[in-house]
């Protein structure tokens, strides 16, 4: 079984900044009483016709670039989303298009949040074997165009934005490797975050619109309390396979959900708060984007460098969640 290496990272997001008090304008809030419950203090929200592929793209080609890779050298395209540019095609099928990434597979994940990983443990898998060399993992979402910005439960957490990594087989310790991923779902509590239509249940119409069906529709207080356990559980998994302690890890990448899950979250894993990347002040709940965006900000600030011990773990709509560790 090969050995599998990120070998390159990227993110973009929209230039659109929404702070706080853009909320306390529409909806009965401020930016003391957002911040203090969720830690964030602005988002990035894209410009009317842009789409999912507008930011994964250019995340894909930063990646790239960072791996040395040229686009038509990739064999495997693996996209984690719940908001492609369109029903169909997926949205793997449109980057392919964008990059010029003629001889890969390409298709997409649809796990919500933990989109990312799960896309990480994919193709992990497909090139293990030795069958695909080059990957492209993209975690990506456009939450802003589902949210009923009515509803303050949920229209002052979420952002865009989109983050990629490009995957290879490694050559030994100092090249970095995915030491192990962890991926569950528990479909009996779908209905804690939910869209209730849009899908071939309840299929676009004008009742669906002005019933607002066509929202994200989620039980904070319920999910919270899902979060942290299962959050914790995957964690304490991945370490408990690979026999570590979470001293032994260099760095901490939560979901950038919600600064109180972020912080329960690491403190039952005894995190300290220097170990912990955190971008949700900025950017708020990019959904299947938090874990690559803040990957590739970690990496690009200086802060993760080769051979870093690197714990990722997320959760969110199905209910799924999981967790991967790697050396960079």
């Amino acid at each position: 079984m090969k050995k599998i290496a990120i070998k390159g990272t990227g993110s973009c997001v929209p230039e659109r900044v929404i702070p706080n008090s853009y909320f306390e304008k529409i909806i009965d809030t401020s930016d003391e009483w957002i911040t203090t419950r969720t830690g964030i203090k602005e988002r990035r929200i894209v410009e009317k016709g842009q789409a999912l592929s507008d930011l994964a793209a250019p995340a894909s080609e930063t990646a790239l670039k960072a791996a040395g890779i040229f686009p038509e050298e990739l064999d495997l395209i693996v996209i984690g989303t719940s908001t492609a540019d369109m029903l169909s095609p997926s949205a793997g099928c449109i980057i392919q298009h964008r990059l010029g990434a003629k001889n890969a597979v390409a298709f997409d994940i649809n796990a919500a949040c933990p989109g990312f990983i799960y896309g990480l443990a994919v193709a992990q898998k497909f090139m293990q074997d030795g069958s695909y060399s080059k990957a492209l993992v993209v975690g990506g979402e456009i939450v802003s165009n589902r949210l009923d910005y009515k509803d303050r439960s949920t229209c002052i957490l979420f952002g865009d934005g989109a983050g990629a990594v490009v995957l290879g087989h490694s050559n030994g310790k100092d090249d970095g490797e995915i030491l192990a991923t962890d991926i569950q779902s528990d479909g009996d509590l779908w209905q804690l975050i939910h869209v209730p239509a849009g899908g071939s249940r309840r299929p676009p119409s004008q009742e669906v619109l002005q019933e607002g069906l066509h929202y994200l529709k989620m039980q904070g207080n319920d999910v919270f309390k899902h979060a942290v356990r299962t959050l914790v559980s995957s964690a304490h998994k991945i370490m408990s396979s690979q026999g570590i302690t979470s001293g032994e890890i260099d760095w901490f990448i939560p979901h950038q959900a919600n600064i109180r899950i972020m912080e329960v979250v690491a403190e039952r894993l005894e995190f300290p708060s220097e170990k912990v990347i955190m971008t949700v002040h900025k950017y708020g709940n990019t959904s299947a984007a938090s874990i690559p965006v803040a990957l590739d900000e970690g990496v690009r600030s200086g802060q993760i460098r080769k051979g870093d011990l690197v714990l990722v773990n997320s959760f969110g709509a199905g209910l799924t969640w999981g967790a991967a560790l790697f050396r960079y």
